[in-house]
């Protein structure tokens, strides 16, 4: 969503949820009219409607469910933080206890009425406030609606899916899709993956840092109008196939009408005309997505509106020109404890002007480009009785005191009707010299779409084209590059990326890290990349294999923002102990199955010190690890907590970090925020060094990042708390709420870019198309 608050880090979190906006009157007399008309709230049930909208929405929180330690974060919450909260009294007033959502799986989400005003007025709120925080900026919690959470539990996400997320940024329903791959943390490379879209090249860098707090080689961020996104292609056993997603998220810009709790400005703002302008682009993004989706697969729609112009007749439209290739799912059963209202299957048309339509042959021929024929529902009973449209769901906010939603659950029978005769793509791939050959796919004829069965002749048009293509990037592809598209290709705009290029097999910089890490032969080294063709290769990144055949076989195609997590960065001072890269944190749960050598097994209370003290020397830590470290070489090394069942009281989730072994010391490389995570969840008291660290006026975050990273890291670090600074810069431009900052990201993916943002593009109460041009990525979504 666009909003006009202020982004200031980790404050974000819960800022404007009380006493952020001037003083809005909550009327509008023609939602009022055209809501009542339509009948969408039960009988008796309006003024209850309304007196919920103008209530400030709840704060709701969701702790990331695949991470080994959820059940620690939640014990920490519910024992610790929650406990304080009982019988404390702020200006006279009780402080209502947080409570978990029922619907949600496992207490993994919670709500609270809160404010940021109210956490800042006692010394107990601080502390829940600051581990709110911290904890977002690791990525173990998210800020985040409770009707945004919704879409992706409905998806049913297996861990082998392939997953498209067509209108992605923000990123908080991306982040949960992500975890649902890595519902086994024991499994570093599941087979599927997510591709996250979004059409705004900007937000896309927020949806970047939203995903990298997760850590995972599965998740790919692209740049594309999610209404003609292309086709993908990858290469099965040789030959090029198109992609078909086992699921998508289909969760497009829309009117915004339910997010009144939230985004004050729409009481003032709202207007039929909204809808009307969004309805065609709402059609035309969901009608790509079932075109993309596999058979059999699910496919879920969702608007954070209650007008039925932007969803059942959306969903109206797109199963009646499916002919029976779509239909419906019955999610009643699913996520039991939800309210819900059912879809409707009669509603009206109106203008902004208070007119009404029933029928499309009663719209004067005046109006027919504001109002369309699929706008209207289906009049032919039969029909209308085999759509099932009481199958879509509707979330009022007076319910469960949350935002009003709508979401549908499809699922593909067969090939759309257009697409039926459409032939196999059976082409024979091209030996390859080596692994990191590259061979483009193009659809010939330069068009997107999936074609009817060709003519002779554009088969032979799509062959020369191809012909000319694939020499223009032969030479790239030799490299192992996946560039970004021809400029000739497609019109994108933003920020011009980095290539992403795949380490040759036989590269001599990978030998040494082999053998100093002891990798296990089953490591998947062609996964290996970097984002520069010449120079020294500073860091390099892992995909999966199946994002790898992804970006192998469609670089003329896909303008890709990001991918990958970080394994291992160049340390100078590396080379004369035998290896110049050394483990990157956000990559070490990734690595740590592979890595055979430099693991030291420690204990708690080593644990402790390491993440407690800057450079500690050896003999502070116990006996057994001096032994382990005595006959060991200098530089990276794994440290590994074990936790022991028979001590119940000490932290019971396991705990892999980076460390650097010196002459006479022992450090772990972790970032400040992720070290406050773990004393926390072994009960040390972080809240008052925390406090030090903020009165230290003289003192930037920089100065005090230096006293915990080694010398040799902190030219790196410079460019971390810059890249920080731009993407706070950044979201204030935007107006786009953050829930976290960035984790340590490399440079091709903000520096020398935030910088030139252009001011023009901040706009703090936008949240419809412009008239005429509903391909505005200012529409509300969240």
């Amino acid at each position: 969503e666009r909003r006009g608050r202020r982004a200031d880090g980790g404050g974000a979190f819960l800022q404007g949820w009380a006493g952020g906006y001037p003083e809005i009157v909550k009327e509008n007399e023609l939602f009022e009219r055209y809501y009542r008309e339509l009948g969408i709230v039960p009988a008796g049930e309006w003024d209850a409607f309304m007196a919920a909208l103008r209530e400030p929405l709840p704060a709701t929180l969701r702790i990331t469910g695949y991470r080994s330690h959820a059940k620690e974060i939640l014990h920490c919450l519910k024992e610790k933080y929650f406990r304080e909260l009982q019988d404390l009294e702020v200006d006279g007033q009780k402080v209502e206890m947080p409570q978990s959502l029922s619907w949600y799986p496992e207490e993994l989400a919670w709500h609270t009425n809160l404010s940021r005003k109210i956490l800042r007025k006692s010394p107990q709120l601080e502390k829940f406030h600051q581990f709110l925080v911290s904890e977002t900026e690791c990525g173990n919690i998210s800020r985040q609606e409770a009707v945004s959470m919704i879409p992706p539990l409905l998806l049913n996400v297996s861990p082998h899916h392939k997953i498209l997320d067509m209108c992605a940024a923000p990123g908080s329903k991306t982040a949960q899709l992500i975890e649902m791959l890595h519902a086994d943390m024991n499994v570093p490379f599941p087979n599927g993956f997510v591709i996250a879209n979004d059409v705004d090249n900007k937000r896309c860098y927020l949806l970047v840092h939203q995903a990298k707090r997760l850590n995972s080689p599965c998740i790919m961020v692209v740049n594309h109008d999610a209404s003609s996104i292309p086709n993908l292609q990858i290469d099965v056993d040789g030959r090029k196939e198109i992609l078909f997603y086992d699921r998508i998220l289909c969760d497009v810009p829309c009117s915004g009408d339910g997010t009144m709790r939230k985004n004050i400005d729409v009481w003032k703002k709202w207007t039929t005309q909204n809808s009307l302008q969004l309805h065609g682009l709402q059609l035309r993004i969901a009608t790509r997505g079932v075109e993309q989706l596999a058979e059999g697969g699910r496919m879920v729609y969702s608007t954070c509106s209650l007008n039925p112009i932007e969803n059942e007749a959306v969903i109206a439209s797109l199963l009646e020109k499916s002919q029976g290739a779509l239909e419906l799912a019955d999610v009643s059963s699913e996520l039991p404890g939800l309210k819900r209202m059912p879809g409707i299957t009669k509603w009206k048309v109106m203008l902004k002007d208070g007119q009404w339509f029933e029928e499309w042959k009663d719209v004067p021929s005046n109006r027919q480009t504001q109002i369309r024929p699929t706008m209207f529902p289906v009049k032919d009973e039969e029909k209308l009785k085999t759509m099932n449209l009481e199958r879509c769901l509707r979330i009022l906010p007076h319910h469960q005191n949350t935002g009003g939603f709508f979401v549908a659950v499809l699922i593909k029978k067969s090939p759309m009707p257009w697409n039926k005769r459409q032939p196999k793509v059976h082409q024979k791939l091209p030996q390859r010299t080596g692994d990191t050959e590259v061979t483009a796919v193009n659809s010939g004829n330069g068009s997107d779409c999936i074609f009817e069965e060709s003519t002779l002749a554009e088969n032979e048009e799509s062959k020369k084209m191809q012909e000319l293509q694939n020499l223009d990037t032969e030479q790239s592809k030799k490299e192992g590059v996946c560039g970004p598209p021809p400029s000739k290709k497609m019109k994108l705009f933003g920020f011009k990326e980095d290539p992403f290029v795949f380490l040759p097999e036989d590269d001599p910089l990978f030998l040494p890290i082999q053998k100093f890490y002891a990798l296990d032969p089953s490591f998947p080294k062609m996964n290996l990349l970097t984002r520069t063709q010449e120079g020294k290769k500073r860091q390099l990144y892992m995909v999966s294999k199946e994002l790898r055949n992804v970006l192998l076989n469609n670089s003329e195609k896909m303008k890709v923002i990001n991918t990958g997590i970080k394994v291992w960065s160049r340390n100078s001072d590396g080379e004369q102990f035998g290896c110049a890269f050394r483990l990157a944190q956000e990559g070490i749960y990734t690595l740590y199955p592979f890595i055979h050598a430099r693991i030291i097994n420690v204990c708690i209370e080593d644990v402790k010190i390491l993440l407690t003290q800057e450079n500690p020397f050896l003999s502070k830590f116990s006996s057994e690890t001096q032994k382990k470290v005595k006959d060991m070489a200098m530089g990276s090394i794994v440290l590994k907590y074990d936790p022991d069942p028979e001590k119940p009281h000490d932290l019971q989730c396991p705990i892999v970090l980076c460390g650097w072994q010196g002459k006479t010391s022992l450090r772990a490389f972790v970032p400040k925020n992720e070290r406050l995570h773990y004393l926390r969840m072994m009960g040390v008291e972080v809240f008052k060094a925390k406090r030090k660290e903020e009165e230290l006026e003289n003192k930037t975050e920089e100065e005090v990042q230096h006293r915990l990273v080694p010398t040799e890291e902190q030219e790196r670090m410079d460019v971390e708390d810059k890249e920080h600074d731009l993407v706070i810069k950044m979201e204030g431009e935007i107006g786009e709420e953050s829930s976290q900052s960035p984790m340590e990201s490399s440079s091709m993916e903000i520096e020398n870019k935030i910088e030139n943002l252009d001011p023009s593009s901040k706009n703090a109460n936008t949240h419809v198309s412009q008239e005429g041009k509903d391909t505005d990525a200012s529409n509300v979504k969240d």
